[in-house]
């Protein structure tokens, strides 16, 4: 290892523990405000319950694992949602990167398709395929494709014309060209598309269930209200923030793992500042 990527790694260590020390830094001071809120206020607790009351409520969940499985339904239906939306996103964007025409045909129906809030067509989705998974998988696929959809398109058009024409010139099949010239340059941009993606994901699968359905955290925080257990709305609702985190940190380890090679100007000055 060169001096320069010592340095580097060097200084990336320290914003990692500076970036976790921050983060653990407002946690605390996020619940250290809400226990003030709820100690000098007159809510009860059906209105805004103490941590400490939240936290038991969490053990209790935990106990009787009804959390474990509420959770479970839900990621499986925020997965499936997710990859089925960026799996037709990608597929339908890369084609109307390519074809103008068709652009120009279908982009009326993908934009006025957007103008209607899920939440108004999430009923009609229950009623037409029913209260089951697919349903949910179906929302949770719909608000993810989108951004993915448009990502997708800004990626594929931001290669430049000159390395199409330098890999013609190379005598590149298709197949080349693509795999090495159109999904490295459009990656960043569809990367970020995803971030945006994947946290969408979570709430179209609660919308979902929300609507309709007997499972799921959408159904357990439905529950929880109608008994005013504030406190296990609460629950849910962390749960919920924790996959929407865990989701999005999951793309972020997927762009260092394929953006190696491109390298950042702050990470590049880092490392040769005091060489």
């Amino acid at each position: 290892m060169s001096h320069s990527q010592g340095q580097t790694r060097i200084v990336l260590n320290k914003l990692r523990r500076q970036q976790i020390f921050l983060l653990a830094l407002s946690l605390v001071l996020m619940i250290a405000f809400w226990e003030l809120i709820t100690r000098f206020s007159n809510f009860p607790a059906f209105i805004l319950p103490t941590p400490e009351l939240v936290l038991l409520r969490f053990g209790k969940a935990l106990g009787d694992k009804s959390l474990f499985l509420h959770s479970a339904i839900t990621l499986g239906e925020v997965l499936a949602g997710l990859f089925l939306g960026v799996g037709i996103a990608t597929s339908l964007g890369y084609l109307l990167a390519k074809s103008p025409v068709f652009e120009r045909l279908l982009a009326p129906y993908i934009v006025a398709s957007q103008s209607i809030p899920v939440v108004a067509i999430a009923p009609l989705l229950i009623i037409w395929f029913g209260p089951g998974l697919f349903s949910k998988i179906l929302i949770s696929a719909l608000i993810v494709f989108f951004p993915v959809l448009i990502n997708t398109i800004v990626g594929i058009r931001s290669v430049p014309d000159d390395l199409y024409d330098l890999m013609r010139s190379l005598q590149a099949s298709r197949w080349q060209t693509f795999r090495f010239l159109e999904v490295p340059a459009a990656l960043p941009v569809f990367l970020g598309g995803l971030r945006i993606g994947a946290t969408l994901s979570v709430i179209g699968a609660v919308v979902g269930e929300f609507v309709g359905s007997d499972r799921g955290l959408g159904f357990l925080i439905n529950v929880a209200r109608g008994q005013y257990d504030t406190a296990l709305v609460f629950v849910a609702v962390f749960a919920l923030i924790i996959m929407a985190m865990a989701l999005y940190s999951m793309v972020v380890v997927l762009e260092t793992r394929f953006l190696k090679w491109q390298q950042r100007p702050e990470e590049l000055d880092l490392g040769t500042r005091k060489v």
